[in-house]
């Protein structure tokens, strides 16, 4: 089992470094983005945020007009997706990625971090729960521990 992480022992400024954990979305029971090659980024009171290769993800994505903007990281672009499983049902939005990031954090140039919904996404088989409140992408694990940011109550934390 794997030793637990205490948010609040995450360091502010955040740390960008890679992780060999096995990442896996899965939407509508069928394999969407697969990797062992991506990116964790540990920020005081969030749960990590991965950040996978585009090569991992197995769907197309469309650009959106959203942007928003990370103190750290730069301006986010936002991707909306299509469902294998119905053509009509497009998820708007939930995926975001860095294509212009800091210095700091250019190793995810391009890389593509997905909210933990309406997919499951799993690390190393657990099926991650989402980070609380609907701003933050963070993924959940039971290895995870100490209160986490993004609930009621939490946003000047």
């Amino acid at each position: 089992m794997p030793p637990k992480l205490n948010v609040h022992n995450f360091p502010r400024p955040p740390l960008l470094e890679k992780t060999a954990r096995h990442l896996q979305i899965k939407w509508h029971n069928q394999l969407i983005a697969d990797t062992k090659d991506a990116y964790w980024v540990l920020e005081t009171t969030h749960p990590p945020t991965y950040y996978l290769p585009p090569s991992s993800i197995l769907l197309p994505l469309a650009r959106t007009p959203k942007t928003s903007f990370c103190e750290w990281k730069g301006a986010a672009t936002y991707w909306n997706i299509t469902s294998p499983a119905n053509t009509s049902e497009v998820v708007k939005g939930r995926i975001w990625s860095y294509e212009q990031p800091t210095k700091d954090f250019e190793s995810i140039r391009g890389y593509l971090s997905f909210y933990a919904g309406p997919w499951d996404c799993y690390v190393d088989g657990e099926r991650v729960e989402p980070q609380p409140g609907d701003f933050y992408g963070g993924w959940v694990t039971s290895d995870i521990e100490g209160p986490i940011k993004g609930g009621p109550g939490t946003w000047g934390w």
